[in-house]
């Protein structure tokens, strides 16, 4: 498997580029699953997450060119209503596909997913929103059978998902019908998989708010679409710059798709300057300080952010107290963080008390799931001598060659060939 060695202290500066965010380049792409024509999607980094959706919408019946950075999907029939598990164990977002598969065929036989082990992830809400637009739910042997002609519902989740969301809102567009969203999901890529969909010819209203009305259409076609750039590596690369002190400009990059990331950062001197393609971060005289800081749904703080901000704690002036709402077991970073010298006091699954410590110390370390890992890179940029991460598998689902790019802000970074077990 391969590993990153990471000599740290060196501090960040020069440009890098963000493309498409993960996030919507992952539902966009299902979105092919909606249309016989053909969809284009452009700024695609060749994420492993991409590669195996890819995989997964070619085994549906996408036919699928790969150009660079764009993606061309085309979908004249769907030859197959199943998601095997070899594929979804590998990456949470394929389940998405039950949606345009019980819209577009009235059937679907779905893995139930894998993904990161960031804690429980229940697919209720799911089921429920499926279930009131007509369809028949069963679970045996790992997958979801779903089946049934859907029709116009309005939906009550009890709690916001993005996936929740975008599932729904896919199986919504075919169907007859009016149906209204309540609670819905607002992240950014939520919303650019909505204006995408209107662009296709889909009906709906209250685009990036709490409640979506759909009136269904009787088939979409092809649309060219750009993706909002990633908001999380982002943030990846802005604590990566305030740990090291650096200077660094994000080509491609928005200081608005933030949100609240930005304003923590902003509290320890980080220097935000949005410019015309692009965001520079200057961390040049930043000075580190505890917060208090509460992961929450858009427009909250994002919880795949709530890692990196965690190792930024760790080198703070003072005590952070740091709380993830959403998942409940996302600290599993912690004890890694704890073997390179980080104070950390774990108070339950969901909160921990971050102690500021001078300097972190390089180690063996091992990545357990993809925000975890980035988090350990960024520490073991400004340690104090050489950290081994191991399993970077996990990285590289988000992360498109992350070791390039840091090479290329001046880190020393390495990826390389390891055997452990």
């Amino acid at each position: 498997m391969y590993a990153f060695k990471i000599n740290g202290g060196k501090v960040l500066h020069g440009t890098t580029e963000i493309k498409a965010a993960k996030n919507a380049a992952l539902p966009l792409l299902i979105c092919a699953l909606l249309t016989k024509e053909t969809l284009t999607i452009h700024n695609v980094s060749q994420l492993s997450d991409i590669k195996v959706l890819i995989d997964l919408l070619r085994g549906i019946g996408s036919d699928i060119q790969i150009d660079g950075d764009t993606i061309h999907l085309t979908t004249p029939q769907i030859t197959s209503v199943e998601a095997p598990y070899e594929l979804l164990s590998k990456m949470r977002a394929g389940f998405w596909v039950i949606g345009p598969l019980l819209g577009r065929m009235h059937k679907a036989h779905v893995s139930l997913p894998g993904g990161c082990a960031i804690g429980a992830r229940k697919l209720d809400i799911y089921f429920s929103a499926l279930e009131a637009m007509g369809a028949q739910i069963d679970i045996d042997g790992g997958y979801v059978s779903a089946s049934g002609q859907l029709h116009g519902a309005e939906i009550f989740p009890h709690r916001i998902t993005v996936g929740g969301t975008i599932t729904t809102l896919m199986a919504a567009v075919l169907t007859k019908g009016t149906t209204i969203i309540h609670n819905a999901a607002m992240e950014p890529e939520v919303v650019d998989v909505q204006k995408m969909l209107v662009q296709m010819g889909a009906k709906i209203q209250g685009i990036g708010t709490n409640t979506l009305t759909i009136e269904g259409v009787d088939e979409l076609h092809g649309t060219q679409w750009y993706p909002v750039p990633d908001r999380i590596e982002t943030a990846t690369f802005a604590t990566a710059a305030a740990v090291t002190h650096g200077n660094i400009f994000l080509k491609g990059a928005r200081l608005d798709l933030m949100g609240n990331t930005a304003g923590i950062l902003q509290h320890s001197g980080v220097i935000f300057t949005q410019k015309e393609d692009g965001l520079q971060i200057d961390a040049t005289n930043a000075t580190l300080i505890g917060q208090t800081i509460q992961t929450a749904e858009y427009p909250g703080l994002a919880t795949d952010d709530q890692p990196c901000l965690t190792t930024m704690s760790c080198l703070a002036q003072g005590e952070s107290l740091i709380t993830d709402t959403i998942h409940d077991n996302r600290f599993m970073h912690v004890p890694e963080l704890q073997r390179m010298g980080a104070h950390i006091d774990v108070i339950n699954n969901q909160s921990v008390l971050v102690h500021g410590v001078d300097h972190l110390t390089g180690a063996i370390v091992t990545a357990s799931d993809l925000r975890g890992g980035a988090a350990l890179t960024v520490a073991a940029l400004a340690a104090h001598g050489e950290t081994t991460i191991q399993r970077v598998y996990h990285i590289d689902r988000g992360y498109y060659k992350l070791e390039e790019k840091l090479t290329a802000l001046g880190a020393d970074i390495q990826r390389i060939w390891q055997e452990y077990p």
